[in-house]
């Protein structure tokens, strides 16, 4: 049964509160909050403030995604503000292996993000080391993109990566997820589904995200 993690980014801003509630009350497992910076990502999204509130909302995973650059120098400000997951981007770090090992260091569970270019080879070298791939199958920094369809290749080779090795890494996919394409996604070896739009702009979010559970 697959982790689904609805996204923030696209709930209600002008009414948080509730589509928190909601997702307290549904069988969403993680929170998935999506941090850009405006430069490794052409948009602009939230911090750890808001991460803090969110974090007070709920008792779920916070699952934090940073789409920032030089993510090493905010990394203890998203532990405070309750992080479980740290994920950081392989494009967006020069010392990869250093920013894994600080996000461990600080008690968090400790993720990479490939963008739809990058093949997850790169990946070999530290794959031992970390708890979550995010596989994303959209181009980063806008919500409502159309999932790229290439991405079930890739949750494929890297899940024959993570099996052969027998680690206990976690795939997550991040970007277009919808009710036609989730059991496409989990039968190719994903483990987490990310969701925006599909569950805040549903008419029965918490059904929606009950059937993402039954995929």
């Amino acid at each position: 049964m697959p982790l689904i993690a609805p996204s923030l980014l696209s709930a209600n801003f002008l009414n948080l509160q509730a589509d928190c509630q909601m997702l307290n009350e549904s069988a969403a497992d993680w929170y998935h909050l999506d941090v850009m910076d405006g430069r490794f990502v052409p948009n602009i999204s939230f911090g750890p403030m808001l991460i803090d509130f969110f974090r007070k909302a709920t008792t779920k995973v916070c699952d934090v995604h940073l789409m920032i650059e030089e993510p090493e120098r905010y990394a203890e400000a998203f532990k405070k503000a309750g992080a479980d997951n740290l994920t950081v981007h392989y494009e967006a770090c020069k010392h990869l292996h250093r920013n894994i090992q600080q996000i461990k260091d600080l008690g968090m569970q400790a993720g990479v993000a490939l963008n739809p270019h990058t093949p997850v080879d790169v990946l070999k070298d530290v794959l031992a080391d970390i708890d979550l791939v995010c596989l994303m199958s959209v181009n980063p920094g806008f919500g409502g993109q159309s999932f790229i369809t290439h991405t079930l290749s890739k949750i494929r080779s890297l899940r024959t990566m993570i099996n052969t090795w027998g680690l206990p890494v976690k795939i997550e996919i991040d970007g277009g997820v919808t009710m036609e394409n989730a059991k496409d996604i989990i039968d190719a070896g994903a483990d987490v589904l990310v969701a925006g739009n599909t569950v805040f702009k549903s008419a029965d979010p918490k059904g929606t995200i009950a059937l993402l559970k039954g995929v």
